[in-house]
This record gives structure tokens, C-alpha cells and sequence, in this order.
């Protein structure tokens, strides 16, 4: 560290950062927060708790299973907010189990009720009508009764494998002629809806938990014993795979080993269903290497991610008013297409997700390349696709019909891995070239390029943007790009591409800022030149939209900005670990959070300059992760309308009296009533686009 910078953060104060882990615990409570908004549809408030259930699901598998594979190495490690790992685990802990009950509570004591009221109901076997329990009756003879596998735990029998996420009753019998106790294990089947229909869904919508019919019908798996009792349980585990790379070994086969060993990993929480027998808790804690601070107690149903089941019901009155993505105006004339090529001749396009359409705009951009008999190359990140794929379509008939295509397919996308090995095998069979990127680094940038030749001249055209190329996710996430013909982004990208495939080392950039070299060293050295600018007594201010803030040297600076009397806003989704409004410290700086109908995905960043506006846009989180170990890439907006419209966006995000949480310095998030700031932007957007 220069001795500069070392004597600047040496002013700063010790318990200057957030948790980091905490602050997602954060970020997750503001989610359930709107599940408990009764002003919300329904259904809507529905979404929100699957929501929930499924990001902590996420968090025990990765953070979680993280802490304690380094807290198993017995090194002393404190985070950087100066807790050790068992620390942070007891906070983690305590927090989880406060976050849970409030869940569990919403749903049964608040969303189940007025589910019923509105023609929705989930019941128990006891409260079923005669005809209905003879009908599920079948329904378990012929559907379910052939999947379910019931195993027995004794010394001829040892405690079988519980797979990650799958929910299990846990069931006490007793052998009626010697009186022993026996316990079996019974999973209950993940390819049978969760949710069992009981009669007409025209009339009303009613529903019994699967394992509530297992339950029902457990004499039959046990013939001959007597069933004494049962309880749900359902194990966390650890799932983040960590690939050894090695120029010598394929990298696809090291990540296929790696995702057959990951459905192995360790358990890292386990969920009971109060009430459970304490003897059977002390079974499951010892067989599955769990300790008491693992266990998650939770009132009610289990897995309430599968509530989407019940989201995805045809009860349009219930949910949120459906909207149709605008076609961004330039890309149209009344509802004839434009050429994208000829469009952008004329000018960047910025476009706005979810509000301007996908499909009409990027896929389009792509789909017509594919088919433009000029079009030579085409040169493709892609980090998360959907399964049905129109951009992998369109990439594969543009190599079958000879043009060039390049895809950089990242295989190690957490949780898409096995996806995304398929399309790369899928591409590769169409004649693509595809490269998985650079030893150690996983390639998140989203970028496109498409090399045309017009009468003589070589063009490219390029799409830069936030978010993945995935057009499902396009329609509930929000993330920014832009389209252009700008000469110097197509030579950038030019040069990324050939140190994405080749020996390239470039690190230096026209229009680009690229990680794991130029974003964080470019990002601080902005924020000073702030920090001169309003030492000087020039116009400066900064403004930050990202999902996490996390990166220490960032944060340091941007005290160092506020202290010299910067005005920083920051928008930030999901994790913060800067404090502000701290006195002497922070005071100039405000953090805001929006969660809603749409994912706030969008990274962009403004600095006023001395009155020189600079705008960037990007794939780029300010986290280790990103700006240490991935290909990210921060793209300079030059075009001036691109310039003004994301000001346009931005800015009222920031103002006065829009529904927001704000940090305040003591970590406490605040939650403010206003106008919906996504509702605005959708109509004024929908307005535009006529």
C-alpha cells in the first residue's frame, strides 16, 4: 500500500465497514418486508416469501458453507469489520432465526388466512371431506406410493445420504412383537408437484402439502410395524463448487467432477419443523455432522420457495398489473422494425430493462446479425442464458450459415454450470468457436460484437449492458446497455475479445475499464479527483447504483471524498458495508435500497467532474470477487442523449419522497413511504415509446 494512501486510512476509524454477511441478512429482510405489506396483491406478497426463502437457501449454501470451510481450517480470520468467523456465525445464527420466525408468522398467520378468503386454500389430511380423501387416496396409490423409497436406519442399515434442499419426515415405528423402536428415513419425491390439487380449480383452489399425504398413508410403507410418529426435516449443503484449474487439464472435465462432488458437500444447516421429538433431533444433528447452532427451527411448512407454485396461479386479480416491455422508439417505426445496423449509424441506443423490451432490441440485435448476408463475425460473452435460448439460436445459424462466431461460454456461472456446459457443447456442434475463458478468472461481462462489411468498409456494431443475455430474466430484471457503432467501443471490444481467446495482455483501453486490472485502480483515482475538484471549489459530486458495495479500498476513498465535502448518493440493492452520515467521516454521503417488482440489477456510475460529466455502465459489483478474480467491464457513455437519459433515470431514484430503505450510520436500514419509484419509470418510459 503507498504510504499516501496508508496515512490517509489510517485517520479512518477501526469500525468504519458493516458486516458483510449481516448486511445481506439485510438486504433479505427488506424482501420479507414487502411480503408483510398488506397493501400488496396477494399473490405478489406470495412471490415475495418464495423470494426469501429461496435467496436464504442461497446464502447458507455459499456464504455460509463458506465461513465454516475457512473456520475449519483453525486459522484465526476476522472479517473487516473485526469479527472473528465464530463471532460473525452467533450473530448469522441469532438474525436467521428472528428473519425465520417472521417468516413462518406472515405466512400463517396473515397470507395463508386471507389466501383462503380469496379462494386459495392449503389444508391438512384431517380436513379433507370424505370424497376428496378418497380420491387422494388414489392419487397416492398410482402417483405416489411407486416413487417413495422408505430406508431404514439400524446396524444392517447406516444412516442414508440426505440430498441438499430435499424435504424428508423422519419417522419413529416400532416393531409390535418385540416392542423395539426402529427410525427410517423417507424423501419425499421432488418430481411430484409439492402441492397436491384437491377438486375442481374452477370453483376454488385447494391444495394439500405432499407431505402431508405421505404422512397420511404411512402405515402402508411400514406394514406390520406401528408408525409412532413423524417429523419434516430438510438439509442445507454446502454447494459452491471450487474447480482446481490447470493449463494442463480440460477445464470442462475438472467442472464436471466438480458438480458430482457438490451434491456431496457438507451439511450446513438443518430445518425442522416444530414441533420435533428431541431424540430424533439428537439423531439427525449426530448422523448428519450438524452442530445445535445449525438447526433452523421453523413454525409450520418447510421450503416455502415452492410457493411459486401457487404464484403461478391464473388469478390475474391478485397480482400485479401485467405490463409489455416498450420497443425502445428508435428501433421502430409505428410497429415496422428498423434495421438495428441503420439505427445505430445515426447514434447510440440506450435501452432500459425491463421496461424497453429484450426481444426487440438486444435478441433482435443479434437475430439480425445471424441473418445479414454482410455480417462476417459475430464475437459473444455469455454468463446466464435461459433454457429455450433465442440468442444461442441465433449464434448457431449464423455458424451455419458461415459466418465466424465466438462465444465466450462461462461454465463456472454458479449454479448454471451444467446449463451452460450444454449450450457450450451445443454451439460447438454448429461449428462455433468457443472459449471458456481465462485460468482463475471467471468471464462476467456482458458483451457483443458484430463485424459487417458495407461496401468495402468493415463496421462493428456493439451491445455493452448489465445484465445477462437472458430474456426471461430481461423481463424482471432491471439492468441498462448500450447499442453502438462507435468506432472506439469496437475497437475495445476488439481487444477484449483477443485476450479472451488468445495471449492478449492488454490491460489498457480506449473506452473500457476492465477488471481483474483497470476498474478498481480507475474507480478510486475518479473518486479522488473528485475529492480535488471539491477541494478546489469546482462542481463535484459522485453517484453510485450497484447490487453490493463491499470492496474496502472503494469505500476508504469515498470517505476520503466525503470528508473532503463531496456529495456521494449511493443506490445500492443489496449488501453495503459503508457507514454513513458518520460525523468527520461520512457526512456527505447517503445510501439508498429499492426492492420491488423489479430486481434492481443495474450498475452505473456518475461523477460530476468540475462541471465534465463522466457516466459508466457495467457488469461490475464493487466486491473482491469482482474486481479481483472476474473479466468485468465498466463502459464510458459518450453518446449525450445516452448521457442525459440515464440522469433522467437515476435521479429520481435519489429524490425526495420515493418508497425506499436508507442506511443509517448505526447499520439500521429505515424503511420510507413514498411514491413507487418503478411505477413512475414505467409509465414515463411506455409514454415515451408512444
Amino acid at each position: 500500500m503507498p504510504a499516501e494512501t496508508a496515512n490517509r486510512t489510517a485517520q479512518l476509524p477501526p469500525d468504519r465497514y458493516l458486516n458483510r454477511e449481516l448486511s445481506w441478512l439485510d438486504f433479505n429482510a427488506r424482501v420479507l418486508e414487502l411480503a408483510e405489506d398488506d397493501t400488496l396483491p396477494l399473490l405478489e406478497r406470495v412471490k415475495y416469501l418464495a423470494i426469501f426463502a429461496s435467496n436464504l437457501d442461497e446464502f447458507f449454501m455459499v456464504r455460509i458453507a463458506g465461513l465454516k470451510r475457512r473456520q475449519n481450517t483453525g486459522l484465526t480470520v476476522r472479517s473487516p469489520d473485526g469479527l472473528t468467523i465464530r463471532e460473525q456465525l452467533e450473530r448469522i445464527t441469532a438474525r436467521t432465526q428472528e428473519l425465520v420466525q417472521r417468516h413462518s408468522d406472515v405466512f400463517n398467520k396473515d397470507v395463508l388466512p386471507r389466501l383462503g378468503e380469496a379462494g386459495i386454500r392449503i389444508v391438512r389430511w384431517d380436513e379433507l371431506e370424505d370424497d376428496a380423501a378418497v380420491r387422494l387416496r388414489e392419487y397416492f396409490r398410482d402417483q405416489v406410493f411407486p416413487v417413495l423409497t422408505p430406508l431404514a436406519v439400524d446396524p444392517a442399515h447406516p444412516f442414508p445420504y440426505i440430498s441438499g434442499l430435499s424435504l424428508n419426515l423422519a419417522v419413529s415405528v416400532r416393531d409390535p412383537e418385540t416392542g423395539a423402536p426402529r427410525f427410517a428415513r423417507l424423501k419425499v419425491p421432488n418430481n411430484v408437484p409439492r402441492f397436491v390439487q384437491v377438486g375442481d380449480v374452477e370453483t376454488t383452489a385447494t391444495f394439500l402439502p405432499l407431505e402431508d399425504l405421505i404422512a397420511a398413508h404411512l402405515p402402508q410403507l411400514f406394514p406390520g410395524l406401528e408408525v409412532i410418529d413423524h417429523h419434516f426435516f430438510r438439509v442445507t449443503r454446502n454447494a459452491d463448487v471450487e474447480v482446481e484449474e490447470d493449463r494442463d487439464e480440460d477445464l470442462l472435465q475438472a467442472l464436471e467432477r466438480e458438480l458430482a462432488r457438490r451434491r456431496f458437500g457438507p451439511a450446513v444447516r438443518l430445518e425442522v419443523a416444530e414441533p420435533m421429538d428431541p431424540r430424533i433431533l439428537e439423531v439427525l444433528i449426530s448422523e448428519l455432522e450438524v452442530v445445535p447452532t445449525d438447526v433452523v427451527h421453523v413454525p409450520g411448512l418447510l421450503d416455502l420457495a415452492s410457493l411459486w407454485a401457487l404464484y403461478d396461479l391464473d388469478r390475474p386479480e391478485l397480482k400485479d398489473e401485467p405490463f409489455v416491455p416498450a420497443t425502445h422508439p428508435r428501433l421502430s417505426e409505428g410497429e415496422t422494425p428498423k434495421s438495428v445496423f441503420a439505427t445505430l449509424r445515426e447514434g447510440d441506443v440506450l435501452l432500459h430493462h425491463p421496461y424497453h423490451s429484450f426481444a426487440t432490441s438486444v435478441q433482435r440485435f443479434i437475430e439480425q446479425a445471424a441473418a445479414d448476408p454482410n455480417v462476417l463475425a459475430i464475437k459473444q460473452t455469455l454468463y446466464r442464458t435461459s433454457g429455450d435460448s433465442p440468442i444461442v439460436n441465433a449464434l448457431i445459424e449464423a455458424a451455419e450459415a458461415g459466418k465466424q462466431v465466438v462465444v465466450l461460454v462461462e461454465i463456472k456461472a454458479r449454479f448454471d454450470e451444467e446449463a451452460n456446459i450444454s449450450w457450450a457443447r451445443s454451439l460447438e456442434r454448429a461449428g462455433c468457436h468457443v472459449v471458456y475463458g481465462l485460468v482463475g478468472l471467471k468471464t462476467h461481462c456482458k458483451t457483443a460484437l458484430v463485424v459487417r462489411r458495407e461496401q468495402g468498409v468493415i463496421r462493428r456494431y456493439c451491445h455493452i449492458g448489465t445484465g445477462n443475455y437472458n430474456p426471461k430474466t430481461a423481463r424482471i430484471y432491471e439492468d441498462v446497455g448500450i447499442l453502438t457503432a462507435d468506432p472506439r467501443v469496437g475497437a475495445d471490444l476488439t481487444d477484449l475479445f483477443n485476450t479472451l481467446t488468445g495471449y492478449s495482455r492488454q490491460t489498457n483501453y480506449r473506452t473500457l475499464m476492465v477488471a481483474p486490472h483497470g476498474i478498481r485502480n480507475g474507480l478510486v483515482e475518479k473518486i479522488r479527483r473528485e475529492a480535488r475538484h471539491a477541494a478546489e471549489g469546482r462542481p463535484a459530486g459522485i453517484r453510485i447504483k450497484v447490487n453490493s458495495l463491499v470492496d474496502e479500498r472503494i469505500i476508504d476513498a469515498l470517505y476520503e471524498a466525503s470528508r473532503a465535502g463531496v456529495p456521494v448518493e449511493l443506490f445500492v440493492r443489496g449488501i453495503c458495508a459503508l457507514r454513513p452520515g458518520v460525523e468527520g467521516m461520512s457526512e456527505t454521503i447517503r445510501v439508498r435500497s429499492i426492492v420491488g417488482r423489479f430486481l434492481e440489477h443495474s450498475r452505473v456510475i456518475s461523477f460530476v467532474n468540475g462541471g465534465e460529466d463522466e457516466w459508466w455502465i457495467g457488469s461490475a459489483d464493487l466486491m473482491h470477487r469482482n474486481l479481483d478474480r472476474r473479466v468485468e467491464v465498466l463502459l464510458r457513455v459518450c453518446d449525450e442523449a445516452a448521457r442525459t437519459q440515464l440522469h433522467e433515470t437515476l435521479a429520481p431514484a435519489m429524490a425526495p419522497g420515493v418508497r425506499c430503505w436508507e442506511l443509517r450510520s448505526d447499520g439500521r436500514w429505515e424503511r420510507l413511504e413514498g411514491r413507487d419509484y418503478q411505477a413512475e419509470l414505467l409509465h414515463r418510459i411506455h409514454d415515451l415509446a408512444g
